[in-house]
C-alpha cells in the first residue's frame, strides 16, 4: 500500500493471491539475538519485486479504485497457478516474469530464450531448460495466459 499522508489518500493499494507465493519471493532474515525476548525468532522479507505484474492485484491504483469486475477478473486469471506443485508453479511464475521483461504485448519464442542463463541458474539441476521454457509457455497458452499467434510467436493477453 502506498499513500499520500497530506492528503490522507490510499494512492495504490494491491494483493497477491496466495498462488503467487512461492519460495524465490521469501528472504529469510538473521535470527534475533539471543538478547531479544523473542531470541532466535527469525523472520521473514516478501519480495514484493519478484512478483510478476500479473501477481500484483491493484485495488485501488494511482489514486482510482478499480471497478470490482476488472480486480475479479485480474484475480481469476491466475488462478490456474493453484491447481500446479510448487516447483511447476515456480517455473510458471518465472516464464512469466520474463516475458514481463521483454516489455512488448508480441513476442517471439527467441526472446523469451534470451532468459535462459538466469533460468538455469535458478533451476541448475534442469538441463533442458529451452525444453522447459517451451513446455511452460505452452501451459500458459492452454490456461489463457498468452495467445499463440504463429509458430514461435506469442501474444500476452492484457491484464486489465
Amino acid at each position: 500500500m502506498n499513500y499520500d499522508v497530506a492528503r490522507r489518500e490510499v494512492v495504490n493499494f494491491f494483493v497477491v493471491p496466495k498462488q503467487f507465493f512461492v519460495r524465490e519471493i521469501i528472504e529469510e532474515r538473521k535470527p534475533l539475538a539471543s538478547t531479544a525476548r523473542r531470541a532466535g525468532w527469525i523472520g521473514c522479507n516478501i519480495l514484493l519485486n519478484q512478483i510478476p505484474t500479473s501477481g500484483k492485484v491493484f485495488v485501488v491504483q494511482d489514486g482510482r479504485i478499480r471497478p470490482k469486475q476488472e480486480v475479479l477478473a485480474q484475480w481469476q486469471k491466475t488462478l490456474f497457478l493453484r491447481e500446479e506443485g510448487e516447483e511447476a508453479r515456480g517455473w510458471l511464475i518465472e516464464v512469466m516474469k520474463c516475458v514481463e521483461r521483454i516489455g512488448r504485448r508480441e513476442f517471439q519464442l527467441d526472446d523469451v530464450y534470451a532468459f535462459e542463463g538466469a533460468l538455469s541458474a535458478l533451476y541448475p539441476n534442469n538441463r533442458h531448460v529451452k525444453q522447459k521454457i517451451r513446455q511452460q509457455l505452452q501451459v500458459l497458452r492452454d490456461k489463457g495466459y498468452l495467445d499463440f499467434v504463429a509458430r514461435g510467436y506469442y501474444r500476452l493477453r492484457a491484464c486489465d
